[in-house]
């Protein structure tokens, strides 16, 4: 949830550029945004951009699956069909979107970018890569940090009712004392002799 806040508030801010993570598992027959953010050094502006996407297996070796060179190319593998550009016009986000992913897509993505500057004596070239290990599970599993909030709340819940319920029972044993004690001052006042009743009386000055 953290790591969308980032990417949203780097959206709606088209001068801020933040490096978050890509998420590393997908559930199997969704839509898994392998999320690859390189953030422009000032210089870099004028810079032009290639980006390229690796996908390596478990045991294998890496295989291209992908590049942005002025326009976008899929090159044949398994994931024919199956890949969507993502990245951003300023070329800072440079992520892709695997559709439909399956258990076999499981494994190691890496993004190269390739950033060549445009300076009229020499052309420096600058590089980066981020990796990522992705796991496609059959089914999504509970969040632990969710699970923890849960049994918080839980614990929350049952510590307020008991609560409730010392402060009900405190309450009523306050009335209940209160009325006991009004109903012996009132039978106490009974039981006084009627000549003492009038001597109890308040004068009244004229």
């Amino acid at each position: 949830a953290s790591s969308l806040l980032l990417l949203s508030l780097a959206a709606v801010c088209s001068a801020v550029c933040v490096e978050v993570p890509s998420e590393t598992e997908a559930v199997q027959g969704t839509h898994m945004k392998l999320l690859c953010i390189s953030c422009m050094k000032r210089e870099e502006v004028t810079a032009s951009t290639v980006v390229e996407w690796f996908y390596r297996p478990e045991g294998g070796k890496d295989e291209p699956i992908y590049e942005h060179r002025n326009m976008n190319h899929e090159f044949p593998s398994r994931f024919s069909g199956r890949i969507q550009w993502n990245g951003s016009k300023d070329m800072q986000d440079v992520s892709i979107t695997v559709l439909n992913v399956t258990l076999n897509d499981s494994g190691i993505y890496t993004c190269n970018i390739t950033r060549e500057f445009e300076f009229e004596i020499h052309r420096p070239v600058f590089t980066s890569s981020r990796v990522i290990h992705l796991t496609v599970v059959e089914e999504a599993g509970e969040d632990f940090t969710s699970v923890i909030s849960e049994i918080m709340m839980y614990i929350l819940l049952v510590f307020l009712t008991l609560w409730l319920l010392i402060e009900m029972v405190y309450c009523y044993r306050k009335v209940s004392k209160a009325e006991e004690a009004a109903q012996e001052n009132a039978t106490d006042y009974l039981a006084i002799p009627s000549e003492n009743k009038e001597n109890c009386a308040v004068p009244v000055e004229e």
